[in-house]
């Protein structure tokens, strides 16, 4: 019993100093100024993303977000695993507003009790496409209503995400069918 204290009182310090130094060296990160939930749920298609461990040999990615009626947000995030004969792997979870004033800060868990930022830094007047990241830098995504988008507005997104002070040299495009 000692010792599980000990380790535990030990991971929450570890925890804490990652956590301080990592928002230490970061500027701060602006997200939209206003989200329209309602326009803002339904279907995305995952353009392109930082690699994760839970995204790893994943193709054709789609993020469902639907209003549930206490406030929060059903999230469905599916993909396609080639290297395991095409097939889904889907990841189910909830979001809720942190930001009330602009719906822009969320946190999403797929595994209570633990949440994760998702905050929305880009956002089409149309909501066809979306920059979503987290303020650590850690995560950044690339959605669209659309399966593909012009090399135009690929161009233009990566800039905005090197603007916002991520590595875009980290991205990698989503093969989508």
């Amino acid at each position: 019993m000692k010792y599980l204290v000990i380790f535990i009182i030990t991971s929450i310090l570890l925890m804490s100093i990652t956590c301080c130094a990592r928002k230490k060296n970061t500027a701060p990160l602006d997200t939209v100024p206003a989200v329209d939930l309602s326009q803002y749920t339904g279907r995305w298609f995952e353009i392109a993303r930082y690699p994760h461990r839970f995204e790893k040999g994943c193709s054709a990615v789609t993020a469902d977000y639907n209003m549930k009626a206490d406030g929060t947000i059903e999230v469905l995030n599916q993909c396609r695993l080639e290297e395991d004969g095409n097939r889904i792997k889907k990841a189910h979870g909830t979001a809720k507003v942190v930001d009330t004033q602009s719906n822009a800060k969320l946190k999403v868990s797929f595994f209570w009790p633990f949440y994760g930022d998702y905050w929305i830094l880009k956002l089409d007047t149309d909501y066809k496409y979306v920059i979503v990241g987290t303020p650590s830098r850690e995560y950044v995504w690339i959605l669209s209503r659309t399966p593909m988008i012009s090399e135009q507005l690929l161009e233009e997104l990566i800039k905005d995400i090197r603007s916002f002070g991520y590595d875009t040299d980290r991205l990698i495009m989503t093969k989508q069918p």
